[in-house]
């Protein structure tokens, strides 16, 4: 059995697995296959040291709990950063924790423009004094039917844009990831187009819910889980989810989305976790949560639909999707 504490600053009654459980990761492995949970990750790569797991950056000092967290079981930290879709540091699930340990994320800024009345750019310092950082126990939930919940740390995307002061124009928001072909040449094996971007309606990206999230688990983003900043919206696919944000642009018209983009047949540009509407190749009405071996049934909206179906009141989510 997991030997488990509460986070530092005792956000909640939630449990955090420690950090000395994961860096012996064959007695974690061992641990895990006695209680029949493993399976999912047997092709994880052995080694285990406090650089693979993103330790060495420093502890979010401060945090306070937030609202809208879910009170679930978290999932343990090393699934959640050892079984990633970072396509590019690497296109399987376990490359980018050993892809991405090298990255350099500071210094860095986030450019922010378009249909707003003050565009500026902002550093990682000033990101991280716009408001108070908030725990917030997400639902994550990825296209492949699989699951995490995290606590990520942010605050909501409304308090930057606000801001920047969006103009009557901006119907949607932007989101582009960083991208160098020298720094990140396993992206050429990806088969998608780089850099990775993204797109959110205007009151889609301007709801509480939607987190600019600069760390989880009490500490700063591990760079193979989008450091230094990302997005989380956790009503949605975890592709809209996202990672190593540099430029935000408010937009008159629907931006481009890159999976959308690449197979609209299999990915809605609005990407709602909805079990009635199945990836074509898979069925989206169960997901296997990391660390267990069986299947639960997905819920509408990822369990948010209280806070956010009526943003799409009206519409076709089996069209719109």
């Amino acid at each position: 059995m997991l030997l488990k504490i509460k986070s530092a600053a005792d956000l909640n009654n939630s449990s955090i697995t420690p950090r000395e459980i994961y860096l012996n990761r064959r007695n974690f492995i061992a641990g895990l296959a006695a209680a029949g949970a493993v399976a999912p990750f047997a092709t994880l790569p052995m080694r285990l040291d406090a650089q693979d797991m993103g330790y060495g950056s420093s502890r979010l000092e401060g945090v306070t709990a937030g609202r809208f967290s879910t009170k679930e079981q978290q999932t343990p930290y090393f699934f959640v950063t050892h079984y990633n879709n970072f396509y590019e540091f690497g296109s399987e699930k376990d490359q980018p924790a050993d892809n991405a340990r090298n990255f350099r994320t500071s210094p860095w800024t986030v450019s922010v423009e378009g249909e707003v009345n003050k565009p500026r750019s902002f550093t990682m310092d000033e990101i991280m004094k716009l408001a108070p950082l908030e725990e917030r126990i997400y639902r994550h939930r990825c296209v492949e039917a699989w699951s995490i919940v995290v606590p990520w740390i942010g605050f909501s995307f409304s308090t930057l844009a606000k801001l920047v002061q969006p103009t009557s124009h901006a119907k949607y928001v932007a989101f582009q990831s960083y991208y160098d072909p020298i720094r990140m040449p396993e992206a050429r094996y990806a088969g998608i187009e780089f850099p990775y971007v993204e797109g959110l309606r205007l009151d889609e990206a301007m709801h509480p819910l939607t987190l600019l999230c600069v760390g989880m688990y009490g500490e700063k983003l591990p760079n193979q889980d989008g450091a230094p900043v990302r997005m989380v919206i956790p009503w949605k696919y975890g592709i809209k989810s996202i990672k190593s944000l540099v430029k935000i642009s408010f937009v008159r018209e629907q931006p481009l989305a890159t999976w959308n983009a690449h197979n609209p047949r299999e990915y809605g540009f609005y990407a709602n976790v909805n079990p009635q509407v199945d990836h074509p190749r898979w069925s989206q009405e169960k997901e296997r949560r990391l660390g267990e071996l069986g299947k639960r049934p997905t819920l509408m909206f990822n369990g948010y639909a209280d806070q956010v179906a009526k943003l799409y009141s009206g519409m076709d989510l089996r069209k719109d999707f």
